[in-house]
């Protein structure tokens, strides 16, 4: 047996908890001969039984701690949502924010329709319409989610999201 193929069985059953006995038999004799391979194994070894008895420290158990903590936050949390914040959320109410949605979708999508738009869409095509569309996209997309997280509790008490 060469060092090679030692080193391939050692490895092949790195998983079993004993060698077989013959081969066993083979590793001790080449071991003894060569030891390169015998310090190789030895330190194998080693490794193979510090994985299996623990070789790290258990953790601190703050689970316990940390979840307790958790939990008293959101009851306080739950207990502020419910006061004076629940009735109006960043410091406007739930229907101003609506109308506010309302009339600026339609002033955005009116936009369309006048002749100074018509005109100019006209001579300059799909270099003004393009930047117009983004504008457009991205005000409305980011009054919905500024919407959304300032009335997140509360739209998900009227639809029943829990």
């Amino acid at each position: 047996m060469n060092c090679n193929d030692f080193l391939d069985q050692v490895y092949e059953y790195a998983g079993d908890e004993d060698f077989p006995l013959l081969l066993r038999i083979r590793l001790g004799v080449h071991s003894f001969f060569c030891p390169q391979c015998a310090r190789e194994l030895e330190r194998f070894e080693a490794s193979r039984s510090m994985l299996r008895n623990g070789f790290f420290p258990p953790a601190p158990d703050f689970e316990d701690r940390v979840m307790a903590q958790i939990n008293r936050e959101a009851d306080t949390a739950d207990d502020a949502w419910q006061g004076a914040w629940r009735q109006s959320a960043a410091g406007v109410s739930f229907r101003s924010w609506v109308i506010a949605g309302l009339v600026m979708l339609v002033s955005l999508s009116a936009s369309f329709f006048s002749g100074d738009f018509v005109r100019v869409a006209g001579s300059l095509g799909s270099s003004f319409l393009l930047p117009v569309g983004l504008t457009i996209g991205v005000v409305l997309t980011g009054y919905g989610a500024l919407f959304i997280g300032s009335h997140l509790k509360e739209l998900s008490d009227r639809f029943g999201l829990h």
